[in-house]
Order: structure tokens, then sequence, then C-alpha cells
């Protein structure tokens, strides 16, 4: 039990220095923090005093423990995937952050894992003498279980939301159909769909106008997007798109074709879904359904029997 006190104990002194850091405070900032943001760009003693500033609820045992939270990181980077996986799946959800923020955020998600199992393996051994190992065994197991959860909802949401775009591409190309037919041009036509949409393929476009705005060419900048996003349809929409740009070839015809496959491949994927639920549906009938009425034909007849009727 000393064991646990201590390693309780630490855990309780941790989240109190955390809250406590996380406290505003209560001094104004110096007129020189208030300016530096302005002018890092050219003054380095800005750049200076902003680099010595940090956002670590933590400041002393960020610096403390970074090389450890650093090697963690680069584990769990081995572990779970490479990071160019990790930094596509979160650029299919949505997220914008780093790898490295998503992995330290997979650290915090392991130590609060670690922290039930402490919990549970208190609990445990109160009820029911069990080894030292064993409750380590408890606690390493819930850190893992934490640390796997984080990632699986990191790909749940990046599968949820590349399904969405996927059924918002058809509709997203036939506006764009329409506005070119009315005589707009690609990029008004893609603003005009990014104001009037609120769904996630429209926020996509909208980072490219945005990207095309500070100077980006759209080409560039609309395959880079397919490319992160990895969603077939959208990807081979983008190729015919840049294909028609450089060729000069009339855009019209070209997302209309493209609108049209987009509908056939959801048909398509309606169809499967359709077929793959006729089976499941299947199952409680020949699993429980079937068993239960064969049981309650047989059952008077086998009392019967024994009856001697």
């Amino acid at each position: 039990m000393t064991a646990w006190a201590l390693v309780c104990g630490v855990s309780l002194g941790l989240g109190l220095w955390t809250l406590v850091a996380m406290l505003p405070r209560l001094s104004r900032p110096r007129l020189a923090s208030r300016v530096a943001p302005y002018v890092r760009d050219v003054s380095p003693g800005a750049r200076e005093l902003l680099a010595r500033q940090t956002v670590d609820p933590l400041p002393v045992f960020g610096l403390v423990l970074a090389p450890a939270i650093g090697a963690l990181t680069a584990g769990l980077s081995t572990l779970l995937g490479s990071p160019a996986e990790t930094a596509r799946r979160l650029k299919q959800a949505g997220e914008t952050m780093t790898v490295d923020d998503f992995r330290s955020r997979q650290l915090a998600w392991g130590a609060a894992g670690a922290a039930a199992g402490v919990v549970v393996a208190g609990v445990i051994g109160v009820a029911q003498a069990i080894p030292f190992v064993a409750q380590l065994v408890i606690v390493v197991v819930f850190a893992g279980l934490g640390v796997v959860a984080k990632d699986h909802a990191l790909q749940r949401r990046a599968r949820s939301r590349i399904a969405r775009m996927n059924s918002e591409l058809p509709t997203v190309l036939e506006f764009l159909t329409l506005s070119l037919s009315a005589g707009e041009g690609i990029l008004d036509a893609i603003r005009r769909v990014a104001n009037v949409s609120r769904g996630e393929l429209a926020r996509e476009l909208s980072g490219v106008l945005s990207e095309v705005a500070t100077g980006v060419p759209f080409a560039e900048s609309i395959t880079r997007v397919a490319a992160d996003l990895q969603l077939p349809p959208f990807t081979r929409c983008v190729e015919q798109l840049t294909g028609a740009l450089d060729r000069g070839t009339p855009l019209v015809e070209v997302l209309r074709a493209q609108a049209q496959d987009s509908r056939d491949d959801a048909k398509r994927g309606m169809l499967e879904l359709a077929g793959k639920k006729e089976v499941a549906m299947l199952v409680p009938l020949v699993f429980l359904i079937l068993p239960i009425t064969i049981a309650f034909a047989i059952f008077p007849g086998i009392v019967v029997l024994q009856l001697g009727f």
C-alpha cells in the first residue's frame, strides 16, 4: 500500500500543479510581451522573448520531462502508425493539430487510463489480496486502452467525415456545373458553392480559396487537398479538372461527367450496403428466432412423451 500511496500522492501533486499553473496571472503583462507578437518578423529580441514563452500548463515539469515525453511519442508513432499516416488521418478528420500534439494527447489519455487502472487495482486489492505484479499489469492494460481509444476515436472521426464528403460530392459537382454553365469562372463557382453550402467538402473548398488568395496556384492547392483527403472520387475529379484546365477543355462537360460518375458510385455503394444489411438481418432469424420456434414446436411433444400420455 505504501507504493500505491506514493503513486497517488505524486499524481495528486501533478494535478494540483496543473490546476494552479492554468490559473490566469494576476499581474498585467509587460509592454514588451504585448508588442513582441507584432514585431517578431523584424526584431530578433521579440523572437527570443516569444521563444521563451510556453503554452505548457506545467512550465517546470514540461522542461524536465520533455526528453521522456519525446521518447514516448516516438514509441507511440512506432506502435500505432507512421507520422505520415497519423497526419493523413488528422487531415481527414478536419483537425488542425500536428502529429506531435496528437501524440501528446494520446499520452494524456494513457495517463488517464493509468489513473483509472490505479483506482481499479486499489479496489480489487482491498476486496481481495492480489500480487503487486497483477496490479501493475492492470495499470498497464488500462493505460494501453486509453492510448488505443484515442487513436480509435481519431480513425472513427476520419471515416465519418470522409463518408460525409463522399455523400456531398455529387451535389457539389452539380452546383459547380450549374455555376459554370451560367458563365462564372471556376474560382467564382467554387466560392459560390462554399458560401452556400455548410458541408465538410465546402469547408475544404473554402480552404482552397484562402490559399489561392494568398498566391498559391489553384491546381497546386486543390491537388494537395485531394492528396490529404485520399477520397478516390474526389481525387479522380481533381485530376480531370486540373487536366481540363491544362488542356483548355470546357469544364462544364468534365464536371457533369464527374457528377454522373459520383451518382453511379453512390448507387453502387447503396446496393452493396443493402446486400450486407440483408445478410446481417438473417443472423437473428437463423440463430435466435428459428431455434426458439423449433424449441416451442418440439418442447410440448417431449413433455407429453415424458408424462406417458
